[in-house]
């Protein structure tokens, strides 16, 4: 478990939002502004064949399916963020 946010950087992370969308990727930095992902994958799960919780789990399993070298992430649009490394994968 990490004590802070700084420890998640250079982690693989999930992005959790409000909206079907869900980001996942290497926590490079952030600000008082957002996130910055490298390796991510940015996911519609509206469009995708599985539930938001099954698709993390299939990623924290399986790896995360790269779509994006680099994506930004603001920070208002984040509800939580966790190591994908603390996703409960049945």
């Amino acid at each position: 478990m990490s004590s802070s946010l700084s420890d998640l950087v250079g982690c693989e992370v999930v992005l959790d939002t409000a909206t079907p969308i869900v980001y996942m990727g290497r926590l490079k930095s952030f600000d008082e502004h957002g996130f910055w992902l490298e390796d991510a994958d940015l996911h519609n799960v509206s469009e995708g064949h599985a539930p938001r919780e099954q698709y993390i789990a299939e990623s924290a399993r399986d790896g995360i399916r790269v779509n994006r070298r680099f994506v930004f992430v603001l920070r208002t649009a984040v509800y939580s963020i966790s190591a994908l490394s603390d996703v409960v994968a049945d």
